[in-house]
């Protein structure tokens, strides 16, 4: 599901509020998530999961087309770690569901 997919059945479960306004709603929430990463904070959603920070080191890669070695500085990347309930209702959907891939 893509951002505008969420925004439409959102906008379609709540017939009372205008789809500019949820809309609004959704890029208020995804914001603020980004805002706290970028600060180096962490966000929980209980039952959801939680979005954090990890620091890469740098390290020594390949150039997987030449095999020529390369220096891959560090950097900061986003990590999410998936909350007991989802991966519950994930793991339940897969087993009376198999042909989900």
């Amino acid at each position: 599901m893509i951002k505008s997919e969420l925004i439409d059945k959102l906008a379609e479960a709540n017939p009372h509020l205008y789809h500019r306004d949820v809309e609004r709603v959704v890029n208020t929430i995804l914001d603020g998530v980004t805002d706290a990463l970028a600060d180096g904070d962490r966000v929980e959603l209980r039952g959801f999961g939680a979005f954090s920070v990890r620091h890469r080191p740098s390290r020594v890669g390949r150039n997987p087309r030449t095999g020529e070695s390369v220096a891959v500085k560090e950097k900061h990347v986003p990590f999410f770690k998936t909350g007991k309930e989802l991966r519950e209702r994930v793991d339940a959907s897969r087993e009376t569901n198999p042909d989900i891939a």
